[in-house]
């Protein structure tokens, strides 16, 4: 017997998209993504178009659902002009804002709304660690980007009763197919795996499966509100880095100078900060209340990927 019945995911196409619906393919009646191209059904899993800002027949997939996922946002990787600027917002709070006019319309709400958001929010931090209750939040683009998609959610939510709503400040997610550990795994390969920058600049991280079964956990209390979504154990880019290169054996790694990094950037499309700033961030509340990790350890997440063992076939 499923665990859940219904699970909407808005954009959940992609990589965080893809890991959570293995992960609850088997523990629910139906999964329904919203995406912007259709795709044919998969047993219980369904995929029905919408364009993330207009309201359409889709609403309809809201009703009585155990929980929305709302996972819409422009990629930051790219540089910040006006015009990519202007969609990484506007993908943020236009998605926000149709997906509550659509649960305006349903008779029987969704039970929760999971809200992705951004560690990113907290300031440039090598001093001390960012919880929810004391994390101070920062400046800059990508901080006014997660500020206004945070304002949205919490301003047209507001008068929805009988929804609980919780946003994730997600850090670093660590996946085998997508995302950043690909990225760096062939860095290291090519022996290009040393720190970035000073490499003092602390990196929050989070191994994929644990963000699912921090969904599941959700799900099934009654907290809302803000969680930071990431490890318990942040570390140094140059820790970080080093760690990687035992993974992989590997013991010739060049630095990359900041001034590298700024030329690399403009050369392949995207911007500094994602590498340089430093994220010290502490899922403070999830562990307050209960929450356990199954992948603590930076070593322990690197292993798991490099042997491939949760590939899609997540550990319950």
């Amino acid at each position: 017997m499923a665990q859940f019945g219904k699970i909407v995911l808005a954009a959940g196409t992609g990589q965080m998209g893809k890991a959570l619906v293995a992960y609850f393919k088997d523990k629910c009646n139906e999964i329904v993504i919203l995406s912007r191209s259709e795709s044919p059904a998969n047993k219980h899993v369904r995929t029905v178009k919408w364009d993330g800002k207009t309201l359409g027949s889709w609403w309809v997939e809201l009703e009585n659902a155990d929980v929305l996922i709302n996972l819409t946002g422009k990629n930051v990787n790219c540089r910040y002009n006006q015009k990519n600027k202007k969609e990484i917002i506007d993908s943020r709070t236009n998605s926000v804002e149709v997906l509550a006019a659509a649960i305006n319309r349903c008779q029987t709400v969704p039970k929760l709304w999971i809200q992705s958001a951004s560690a990113t929010i907290y300031r440039h931090a090598e001093d001390r660690p960012m919880t929810e209750a004391d994390g101070e939040i920062g400046e800059g683009f990508s901080v006014e980007v997660c500020k206004a998609w945070e304002n949205t959610v919490n301003e047209n939510t507001a008068g929805i009763h009988n929804m609980r709503r919780v946003i994730l400040r997600t850090s670093l997610v660590l996946s085998k197919s997508d995302g950043v550990f690909p990225r760096l795994r062939n860095l290291v390969k090519f022996g290009l795996g040393g720190k970035q920058g000073n490499g003092r600049q602390m990196m929050s991280w989070i191994h994929e499966q644990d963000v699912c079964r921090m969904v599941e956990w959700l799900m099934m209390n009654k907290e809302e509100g803000v969680f930071n979504c990431t490890a318990p154990t942040p570390l140094t880019n140059k820790t970080f880095m080093e760690i990687l290169c035992r993974v992989y054996s590997k013991k010739l790694a060049f630095t990359s100078p900041e001034w590298l990094l700024k030329f690399g950037a403009i050369v392949i499309g995207t911007e500094t900060e994602l590498i340089l700033k430093s994220r010290w961030v502490l899922p403070h509340r999830a562990l307050e209340q209960g929450f356990t990790f199954l992948f603590p350890t930076l070593e322990s997440a690197f292993m798991d990927l490099h042997n491939g063992t949760n590939e899609g076939n997540y550990k319950q």
